[in-house]
């Protein structure tokens, strides 16, 4: 059973929130979004995964479920996706999805009770684990996808199914309930990252520089379902590579791509604005911290997306501070992590445009509609909670009894893992201080938690949410829909030894 700390609740107008923290409210002042309280799953936990060689951090510590957060409301569960596991895909470590209940008062939206339920292992469709490892480590080329994969997005089909988004690809995978593969997602030729010479290139060691397409580690970040469950957004973290003055990581203009979930091709893609460094660094006292221009496309990023309905999201966007494994005791000041409403009507389809040349605006260009929801470091600190770095589940829970929502934000805890340069693996305690993997931390030090917060909104702000469909007949194609990014690896390999 996993063991929680049950925080305060605190109600307080998002308007209130702002002033007392000394920031202007403007046109959101009428927004009123309530934290209720926190839940804290401890570092050391275990999942239900098989560990023929005992408790180890790279096959059953329960860590990283928070990388994204899907409720199912027809069965009243959530799931937990977990990422490319310890170690930063320097270990090899299968990957997985939590399947897991928390109680949520009906009437005051209080979360308790953490339970597992399962942990539910992905696998290729010959049976074969996904591996976190990373490709040039996994498959011993980095431009072979194989089974590497790095989980970041999830999303529930009407039929039960699941939808996956990874950054390695960056690729888009159906399973079934159980995890196995179904289907793979063509992902456009734009996002592929490459090399110069515009081979590619799916690692994201250190050792492999990237052209053009995703940055390293900055793939599909987020995904989507509208509630017909006709189509999947997936957004990545970051803008591609070479988009940007002089590259993506000075650029603002991060890339939404839609995809149809019948043929499993993109339809279109629309562009999603970052907020500026310069207005995160005036939430930063002083100057000596501030965030560089070239972290706007780097440092800070989109982190989730969840459909209201078929055109309007909920984007969490957020900068890499906070209490992690980078900074395990929180000295460094937060300066983002807020969630945004995106329209995308009327937004120019940029598929085939190419956003280079500037970081900001692009002539001829509507990005997608954009204004503040509301603001997590902001009532997290006047609940006096520490802010933790990695926000990365978003979830509209169960509908309460006075008609509002639950809303439920879960962490990324990174197993409480870190390494070196070297690629050695260290486990972070509490503490800031290093040990060995598995190796105990001090005596009143652990390892770093996962956290759940609680949060309610009423129906109004909400806005015009759409349940999804539930229970819905979608067919499914009898092959594998577009060129699979494993065979699209692979081919070129072939192709290469054919022409020497």
């Amino acid at each position: 059973m996993v063991t929680f700390f049950h925080t305060r609740r605190l109600a307080l107008a998002y308007s209130l929130t702002l002033s007392a923290l000394g920031m202007a409210t403007g046109a959101q002042s009428a927004q009123a979004f309530t934290f209720v309280n926190s839940l804290s799953i401890p570092g050391n936990a275990t999942d239900l995964a098989a560990a023929p060689n005992g408790n180890s951090v790279n096959t059953n510590r329960l860590g990283g479920f928070g990388s994204d957060l899907y409720y199912d409301r027809d069965n009243n569960v959530f799931y937990g996706l977990v990422d490319r596991g310890p170690g930063g895909g320097t270990i090899p470590y299968n990957t997985r999805v939590e399947k897991f209940t928390v109680d949520i008062d009906s009437n005051s939206g209080s979360i308790s009770n953490f339970k597992l339920l399962s942990t539910i292992l992905l696998t290729d469709q010959a049976g074969k684990n996904f591996d976190g490892y990373d490709p040039l480590f996994l498959n011993g080329a980095a431009n072979v996808l194989g089974r590497s994969l790095d989980p970041e997005g999830f999303a529930l089909a009407p039929n039960g199914n699941f939808y996956v988004s990874d950054e390695y690809g960056p690729s888009v995978k159906k399973f079934t309930p159980a995890g196995k593969l179904v289907r793979e997602f063509e992902t456009p030729a734009n996002i592929l990252p490459k090399d110069a010479q515009g081979n590619p290139l799916f690692s994201g060691d250190s050792s492999v520089t990237v052209a053009q397409g995703r940055q390293a580690n900055r793939g599909y970040e987020g995904l989507a379902i509208t509630p017909d469950g006709s189509k999947l957004i997936a957004v990545l973290q970051d803008p591609l590579t070479q988009e940007g003055t002089p590259s993506g990581r000075s650029s603002r203009n991060v890339r939404l791509v839609v995809f149809d979930t019948a043929t499993g091709k993109s339809t279109a893609q629309y562009v999603y604005p970052l907020e500026t460094v310069a207005e995160i660094n005036d939430r930063i006292p002083g100057t000596a911290n501030d965030f560089a221009t070239t972290a706007q496309g780097r440092n800070i990023g989109v982190s989730s997306i969840v459909a209201l309905n078929d055109h309007e999201f909920i984007v969490l966007e957020r900068d890499n501070r906070g209490v992690g494994v980078d900074d395990p005791t929180g000295k460094n000041p937060v300066g983002s992590k807020r969630t945004f409403k995106i329209d995308i009507t009327g937004a120019t389809d940029v598929s085939n445009i190419s956003l280079t040349g500037s970081n900001n605006a692009i002539a001829g260009v509507t990005p997608v509609g954009k204004s503040l929801y509301f603001d997590i470091q902001a009532l997290l600190a006047v609940a006096g909670q520490s802010i933790p770095d990695k926000f990365e589940g978003f979830a509209i829970g169960p509908k309460l009894a006075n008609g509002s929502y639950s809303i439920l934000v879960a962490t990324d805890n990174d197993f409480s893992v870190t390494q070196n340069a070297a690629g050695l693996q260290f486990d972070v305690c509490t503490d800031g201080k290093q040990v060995a993997l598995d190796a105990a931390c001090a005596a009143g030090s652990t390892l770093l938690p996962s956290f759940l917060y609680g949060f309610t909104a009423t129906a109004a702000e909400l806005g015009n949410y759409v349940p999804p469909t539930s229970n819905a007949a979608v067919p499914e194609p009898t092959t594998m829909t577009g060129m699979a990014l494993a065979g699209l690896g692979s081919l070129w390999l072939k192709r290469r030894k054919k022409s020497k």
